[in-house]
C-alpha cells in the first residue's frame, strides 16, 4: 500500500490538471455555442470575451463551464471522455469489428513483433562483430550510429515505397521499420555488455587457457545478458513506434496508427487520444513481459534479486 500510494497521488494530480486544462482549452466553442442557443447573448458579455477572454464568461455561467468536459469534438477530451471510448472500443466492441481497438492494437503488434525480432537479432549479430573485430568496430559502428540522425519519418516513405515496388507490402515493410527503430539500442547495449568484463577476469580466462570461444559463451554473454535486456525494453518500445509510424505514410485502415489517421481526419480527438492510450498501454504490457522474462532470467543465472 505505501508503493502504490505515491503513484496514485501522482496519478490524481495529472487528472486534476488534465481537468482544468479542459476548460481553457475548450471554452471558446463552448461559450459560442451557448449564444446560439441565448444563454449569455448580451453586448457587455460579447464585449467582455473579446476583450478579456471567454474564462471569465465561463465561471459566470456554471452551464458554459461544465460543457467543456462534455463536448464531441473537443480540442482537449477530458478524461473520462477518454475513458469512456476506450471502454466502448475494446470491451463492448467485437474483436473483429474495425472499430475495435484491440483489432487494431493486434494489426501493430504483429508488425512490433517481427521487427522487434529482426531488429533484436541483427543488433546481437552486429555487436559480436563488433567487439570481435576491430575492422567492423572502426566501420560498422559509426554508421549504425548516423543512420539515427535521419528521421524516421523521413525515411519510412522511402522504405514503403522501395518494399513495394519489388512485391513486398502490408507487415514486411512496417516490421523492417520497426526493426531500424529497434536494432540500434540492442547493438549499443549488448557492446557495452559483451566488453563489460574487466582486464583481471580475461587473464583468469587465459590462465585456464580457456580459447576465445570459451570466454565468449562463459565469461562476455554471461555478463553481457543484463545490458541486453536493458537495451531490448527500450528496443521493443521503439519498435511500436516504427510499426504506428510505417502505418501513417501509406494511409492505412488497419493498425493502431490508421486510428490515428482517421481521427485526425474527421477531428476526432477523443478517438485520436484513446488510440493515443491503447499505444501507451501496449507500450507498457511489452516492456512488462521483457522485464519478466529479465527477472527469469537472472534468477535462473543465480543473479536475480
Amino acid at each position: 500500500m505505501r508503493a502504490i500510494f505515491p503513484v496514485l497521488t501522482v496519478v490524481a494530480v495529472i487528472v486534476a490538471l488534465w481537468y482544468a486544462a479542459c476548460v481553457p482549452m475548450n471554452i471558446h466553442f463552448a461559450v459560442t455555442q451557448a449564444e446560439r442557443a441565448g444563454q449569455v447573448v448580451t453586448p457587455e458579455g460579447a464585449r467582455e470575451r473579446r476583450e478579456m477572454g471567454a474564462i471569465p464568461l465561463a465561471l459566470k455561467n456554471p452551464s458554459v463551464w461544465g460543457d467543456t468536459f462534455a463536448q464531441d469534438k473537443p480540442r482537449l477530451p477530458a478524461p473520462h471522455q477518454v475513458a469512456v471510448e476506450l471502454w466502448e472500443t475494446t470491451v463492448e466492441k467485437k474483436v473483429t469489428s474495425k472499430r475495435s481497438l484491440i483489432f487494431h492494437g493486434w494489426i501493430t503488434l504483429s508488425a512490433t513483433l517481427l521487427g522487434f525480432a529482426i531488429g533484436s537479432v541483427a543488433g546481437v549479430l552486429l555487436a559480436v562483430g563488433i567487439v570481435h573485430s576491430r575492422a567492423m568496430d572502426m566501420s560498422v559502428m559509426p554508421w549504425a550510429i548516423a543512420s539515427q540522425t535521419i528521421p524516421i519519418l523521413a525515411i519510412a516513405p522511402m522504405i514503403i515505397v522501395v518494399l513495394n515496388s519489388v512485391g513486398l507490402q502490408g507487415l514486411v515493410p512496417k516490421a523492417i521499420i520497426s526493426a531500424y527503430l529497434s536494432f540500434f539500442p540492442v547493438v549499443v547495449g549488448m557492446v557495452k555488455g559483451l566488453r563489460s568484463p574487466g582486464a583481471m577476469q580475461i587473464d583468469q580466462m587465459r590462465t585456464w587457457s580457456a580459447s576465445a570461444n570459451q570466454t565468449f559463451w562463459k565469461l562476455r554473454m554471461p555478463a553481457s545478458v543484463p545490458y541486453l535486456f536493458a537495451s531490448l525494453k527500450i528496443g521493443i518500445a521503439a519498435s511500436l513506434v516504427g510499426a504506428i509510424v510505417g502505418e501513417l505514410p501509406t494511409g492505412a485502415v488497419r493498425g493502431l496508427g490508421a486510428r490515428l489517421l482517421t481521427g485526425s481526419y474527421y477531428g476526432q480527438t477523443i478517438q485520436i487520444w484513446s488510440a493515443l492510450f491503447a499505444t501507451a498501454i501496449l507500450a507498457a504490457a511489452l516492456v512488462a513481459i521483457v522485464a519478466g522474462l529479465e527477472r527469469v532470467t537472472l534468477k535462473r543465472m543465480g543473479v536475480g534479486r
